[in-house]
This record gives C-alpha cells, structure tokens and sequence, in this order.
C-alpha cells in the first residue's frame, strides 16, 4: 500500500552510519534532509557528477550547500556517463551511478564503517520502471522490477520510500521549505520514461487511481516467482554440472533448460541470452544427438560453445594468444 512519507521514513530503521544517494532533485534531498534530522552525525551523502550538462555543476553545488547546513559530510564523484555505442543514455548513467557509488563505499575514507546505504526512489520510480520492462517484453525477474532491499558490495542497500507517490515527497519537502533542483533533461520527452511520467502516469491516475498499489502487488508477485525460479535453477544446475553437460540438460523439460541456461549465463558469466539467442541455443541443444553436433551461439559479448560433452561460454576480446 502507498505511504506518507513520513510514514514510511518512520518504517525505515537502518543500520547506522547510513549513507545517502544525493543527487539534488526532489526525492534525495528529501531523505538526506529526512535522514539528517533523524540520525543526527550518523549520516554520509555520495553525489555522482555525470558530466554531461552544465547544470551539473549546480546539482553538486547545491548538494554542498544541503550538506553543509545539516552538517551531513559529502563525497563527490565524477564520472564519464556518455553512452557506449548501441547503448541508451539511461543505461550508461545507471551503470555509471552505481560503479561510482560502489566505489566511494569502498574506497573513499569518509565511507569508512558504513553500514547501510539508502536510495531516493518512490512509488512513481516503481511504477515507469514495471511499465518500461512490460514494453520490452521482460520476464518476471525484470517485472520484479526494484527492490525495496537488497544486498550490494557486501552491505545492505534500501529503498525507503519505494510505497511513497512523487507527489507526497515533494509536498513534504515543499512544508518544510527546503528547495531542490529540476534536472533540465526530466522535460525532454525523447526519453521514454520521461513520457511516461509526463503522458501516461496522468491517464493511469485518471483511469484506475490506486495503479500504484495493484501495479506494486504485481511487481512483488514477480518478485516472489522470480525467486522460485531461481532456486529451481540452482537445484538444476547442480544436477547438470557446471558447465553444463548435454546429456542432463536434455533430460529435462525446456521450460527448465531455459530456466537453468539463463541462471548459468548469469550467475557464472555475468552475460544474459536475448530471447533469440536462448531459443537457438535451445534449438540446438535438443539437436545435439551426436558427437559431431557443433554448437556456437552468440550471447552477450560472447559465444556459448560445445566443448566435448557439455557447454562453455568464452569471451574473445579477453583471450590472449595461447588461450
């Protein structure tokens, strides 16, 4: 069920010292102020300078300011966030944020003895990101879409305002006077999610106005069938071997051959089969009747291989002559 914010700021009882996404809209000044107020010198803040706009420079400076005045000592990272080709922006400053989050957690002496981290994203966040992965036909770990917990570089991680709408954490910030800044680019409706914030949240809200709570229940049923799944796939993958052995793969049934596969891929490669690339090496996997059968199928930044009776994934950028 959606919550007031100071409800759900009430819910949230970290470990402590607690650090702090701050990125100086709305939502992360909120809780760093929220934070600050409640755990007085137990909090950190980590702001990632993208550069990619000027009005960067005045998101840092106003995360400076906030932190100043409450008293909360700041960490800024710069990152290089242009995407790489074939890559969207919003990914690219995604993955950006979080290497450079995981390395002031790890690395920056101010973070030293952190115990829990916090991130800003609210209920509006939950609901454009289900409906980004419904549009690109994902499965149901990507409509588990955020956690509200999870565990990252070895410490908890938490989405404390997850069941807050948008509107609630800028109708707190708003009483209690404190400003924020507007990223330019949140107008830009070249990206997707900034048209379904800006076009299709109101028509939702119109049309069935408790979508926030119906869609965050299905979010958590995906959540709890993606789990399932996996621990089916660890069972699986215990019975296969790793790598893979095609004798045992085809004795099971291809929904599990999938399930196993992708859990594979992912867990020992760090690599995900598209679709396509799955249902070929499917394919080919209940082909493979003879010795002779070749299999080499691309995934990812590499090639899932026969390699006598079982199947490997190599990298071909990372060999060195000799491999």
């Amino acid at each position: 069920m959606t919550q007031s914010f100071d409800a759900a700021m009430a819910a949230f009882a970290p470990a402590l010292p607690l650090a702090v996404g701050l990125s100086g809209g709305a939502d992360s000044t909120a809780l760093v102020l929220a934070c600050a107020r409640r755990w007085p010198g137990q909090v950190r803040a980590i702001h990632v300078h993208h550069g990619l706009q000027a009005a960067a420079d005045g998101f840092e400076r106003h995360c400076a300011d906030l932190c100043a005045r409450l008293a909360v000592p700041l960490v800024v990272q710069r990152i290089d966030a242009r995407p790489a080709p074939g890559q969207s922006p919003e990914d690219a400053a995604r993955q950006g944020r979080y290497a450079a989050l995981d390395a002031a957690l790890q690395t920056v002496p101010a973070m030293a003895g952190i115990a829990t981290v916090a991130l800003a994203q609210h209920a509006d966040d939950q609901v454009e990101t289900l409906l980004l992965a419904l549009s690109r036909g994902a499965g149901v770990a990507g409509l588990a879409s955020m956690p509200a917990q999870w565990q990252r570089v070895g410490l908890p991680w938490h989405r404390p305002l997850l069941q807050v709408p948008g509107q609630a954490v800028r109708g707190w910030l708003r009483a209690q006077g404190e400003p924020w800044v507007e990223d330019p680019t949140n107008a830009d409706l070249h990206y997707t999610r900034n048209r379904i914030r800006a076009q299709v949240l109101p028509v939702l809200e119109a049309a069935f106005p408790a979508f926030r709570d119906t869609f965050a229940r299905s979010a958590a049923n995906a959540a709890q069938a993606s789990e399932l799944l996996d621990e089916v796939a660890m069972a699986d993958l215990a019975q296969v071997g790793t790598p893979p052995q095609l004798a045992a793969l085809q004795a099971l049934t291809r929904a599990r051959q999938a399930n196993v596969l992708r859990h594979w891929l992912r867990s020992v490669h760090r690599t995900t089969p598209t679709a396509a690339q799955l249902a070929e090496l499917l394919g080919q996997v209940a082909a493979c009747t003879t010795r002779g059968h070749r299999i080499r199928i691309k995934v990812g930044t590499g090639f899932v291989v026969r390699v006598e009776g079982g199947l490997d994934w190599y990298n071909p950028q990372v060999l060195v002559p000799g491999d």
